[in-house]
């Protein structure tokens, strides 16, 4: 069984399997295949149309199962990778160890963003970006630089309390816990942290990013810790829902995949620790 650590306790030699199946899935063009389809549906998800993987109540099942795929990929290259996740409740600085050399690498210089240490700088030849947002090729990130603070565990712990998944419209004006952790009401969780990195962080092409694995893998773990806190609560809505993903539909671009299907983590993977 999978188990997925906090980075801030991962052995050097775990650091350096996740770094290298990274660098070999980016080699192969594996990787740019999930950068791309997270780019198109950051485009075509909208509030008022279809919706998918955003401002909807599939969020969460949507990356749950993207994430999935994403760490069989990992796995593929090395059987023993899991993917981290970054409490950003207590790693919530620049100099925090995931963004030291060995690992993910430091933020950008100022005139450009440009990531300048690690295995995923530019300079390093092995981590170039083909999807792009605009015209620059290489790895950016601007952390911290946006006045915003990282969410805190008290902001954490106020979402987690609400015990409604979801509301109408069921998009980024809903009420209820997805829509607070997304990030477009309330504290502003999911959203806020990815401006605070910046960069490729802050677009749709944002799995440009490695760290936005562990982004995702920390969010995916606090939707894990709603549902065991409120275990009389459940996806919604149920059916007959124009433009959103019911509990029951299946979901792009995988089209074998349901919400339901994503309500138990434990079947794929487990965390280091429950709370």
């Amino acid at each position: 069984m999978t188990v997925r650590k906090n980075q801030a306790n991962l052995t050097s030699a775990e650091k350096r399997r996740f770094v290298d199946a990274l660098l070999e899935l980016k080699r192969s063009g594996r990787y740019d295949t999930f950068v791309t389809t997270h780019n198109a549906f950051i485009m075509s998800d909208t509030d008022n149309g279809d919706r998918v993987g955003h401002r909807s109540p599939s969020f969460l099942p949507w990356h749950r199962r993207f994430l999935i795929q994403f760490e069989q990929a990992l796995q593929a290259v090395d059987p023993d990778v899991a993917l981290p996740y970054w409490d950003w409740t207590v790693d919530r600085s620049p100099t925090s160890s995931l963004w030291a050399a060995d690992f993910l690498g430091g933020t950008g210089r100022s005139r450009d963003g440009q990531v300048s240490d690690g295995a995923f700088a530019v300079t390093a030849g092995k981590w170039p970006v083909s999807v792009r947002v605009d015209g620059r090729g290489f790895l950016r990130r601007a952390l911290g630089s946006g006045g915003q603070q990282l969410p805190t565990r008290a902001e954490v712990d106020s979402v987690l309390a609400m015990p409604t998944y979801d509301t109408a419209p069921w998009n980024s004006a809903s009420d209820g816990f997805r829509n607070h952790l997304e990030g477009w009401r309330g504290v502003n969780l999911h959203n806020r942290v990815h401006v605070w990195v910046g960069g490729q962080m802050a677009t749709g092409a944002s799995p440009n990013d490695p760290v936005f694995w562990l982004h995702h893998a920390f969010i995916d773990r606090l939707w894990a810790q709603w549902q065991a806190r409120h275990p009389g609560s459940t996806y919604l809505p149920a059916a007959g829902t124009p433009n959103v993903v019911d509990l029951n539909d299946v979901m792009r671009p995988w089209n074998d995949v349901t919400p339901a299907d994503m309500l138990d983590h434990t079947r794929h993977y487990t965390y280091d620790t429950a709370a």
